[in-house]
């Protein structure tokens, strides 16, 4: 009960991240995997595509739920531009997981759903929380 005393705050933020963080991963995982299976969409392009529509929405549920009353709120393009940054850092950590497993060890396609789903949920709530909505 300790650290939820001294870190409470960031807890509860993991929590919330979790929570809206963990819908957005499902849905662009199952998007992804969903579009490249199904349609037969190239597997960097579906990831791509995925990406693409489900940002926005990522945008307004983190700044409204996941970061609610944590940091500033003074400079809102700064504030946006690096949520986009550290998108951008995700996506590219997501293509590589599909370009080493998928593409390179031919694997199936739910082999990269593996890390995207437990791997770059950590690197973006790290980068959220210090950069983003510090």
């Amino acid at each position: 009960m300790k650290i939820i005393e001294k870190h409470g705050e960031m807890v509860g933020q993991l929590i919330r991240f979790g929570l809206t963080g963990g819908l957005l991963t499902l849905l662009v995982a199952g998007g992804y995997w969903l579009v490249a299976t199904a349609l037969r969409v190239e597997p960097m392009l579906s990831l791509t595509l995925n990406f693409v529509f489900f940002t926005g929405l990522g945008y307004v549920l983190h700044s409204r739920f996941s970061f609610r009353g944590h940091g500033s709120r003074d400079n809102a393009p700064a504030r946006t531009a690096r949520f986009f940054t550290v998108n951008v850092i995700g996506f590219l950590c997501n293509q590589f997981f599909v370009w080493l497993l998928v593409k390179q060890l031919d694997g199936p396609i739910w082999w990269s759903v593996i890390p995207i789903v437990f791997a770059t949920p950590l690197l973006t709530f790290s980068l959220n929380r210090r950069w983003v909505f510090a």
